[in-house]
């Protein structure tokens, strides 16, 4: 299959993993659990299952040490930081308003992409990126009234945490394989999240054992296919068109909390999905048709 083809799929396929990640912690939350011990949870076992794929394929390797560094940034730091502060904002402003806030990340990773890679802007593009933020607002729902500040901030802090560790996961992907990179980064972002909890007094395990399913259900579903198929996928066809396409993430949301949470379904947001949709489509194709302006030098052999 090539590469242009196989690309979007895994990011579609990644989207509609993480998709079901609300479902997942409401469950997880009825049961008891805490914010830290789900993340804990989430990503020391993922880390578990992306090791063991190794292993099993005698593909367990180190990174080197500037590899490692990185990584370790991107889980430790980036991807536990955009975690905190969005589960954070949801606390002071609708969960709606904190997607769409979150949801900024494609145009900021679009400019990272500009201006650090030299990525081609181009009016397809863009335009596939606004086509699906508007589908996406008519998914969500534009929230009423004056929204909380320090909400709106937290919200845009994660927007800005995860486009950077798009970008920089993006630069990763020459010398680490997605699958690798996806442990490391499960490991960094357990241990990150394991420390803050027990420091705070909130990693705890007395929840119901009816918890463990949902936990399971987010660590293999929308941690470890929706990683792993993300890095995947963007490794083949960029980060900013990765980006856009991850915007059918809400879509899945909204229908998965329709189907096993019973949460209401409006015409609205069919329309919304529609539009959502159409600006993907417009993404894949914007992003056959621009190229990197420059050639990309070979790419080393990837650590697995």
């Amino acid at each position: 299959m090539r590469k242009s083809v196989a690309g979007p799929p895994l990011v579609v396929l990644s989207a509609i993993s993480f998709g079901f990640l609300p479902t997942f912690a409401a469950y997880a939350y009825d049961s008891g659990l805490t914010v830290f011990t789900l993340l804990f949870l989430r990503f020391s076992i993922a880390a578990l299952l992306f090791f063991g794929y190794l292993a099993a394929r005698r593909r367990l390797r180190l990174p080197g040490g500037r590899e490692l560094a990185s990584l370790a940034v991107l889980g430790g730091v980036l991807y536990t930081l955009q975690s905190v502060t969005f589960f954070s904002a949801v606390r002071y402003i609708s969960p709606a308003l904190a997607v769409l806030l979150l949801y900024l990340f494609p145009a900021l990773v679009m400019l990272l992409s500009v201006v650090l890679d030299r990525e081609r802007l181009s009016g397809r593009r863009v335009t596939a990126m606004v086509v699906a933020f508007a589908g996406m607002g008519l998914v969500l729902g534009v929230p009423g009234g004056a929204p909380d500040v320090l909400g709106v901030v937290l919200a845009v802090s994660a927007a800005l945490c995860y486009s950077v560790y798009i970008v920089f996961g993006n630069r990763l992907s020459s010398s680490v394989s997605p699958v690798a990179t996806s442990g490391y980064i499960s490991l960094f972002a357990a241990v990150a999240t394991g420390l803050t909890g027990a420091a705070t007094g909130t990693l705890r395990f007395d929840f119901a054992p009816s918890g463990w399913l949902p936990v399971l259900g987010l660590a293999v579903v929308s941690t470890v296919v929706a990683i792993g198929a993300f890095f995947a996928g963007m490794s083949l066809i960029g980060p900013t068109s990765a980006s856009i396409l991850s915007m059918f993430e809400p879509v899945v949301s909204i229908v998965a909390a329709w189907l096993l949470l019973d949460s209401p379904m409006t015409v609205p947001q069919l329309v919304g999905g529609a539009v959502v949709l159409a600006g993907a489509v417009l993404a894949v194709t914007a992003g056959r048709a621009a190229p990197v302006a420059t050639a990309p030098e070979p790419a080393p052999q990837p650590v697995s």
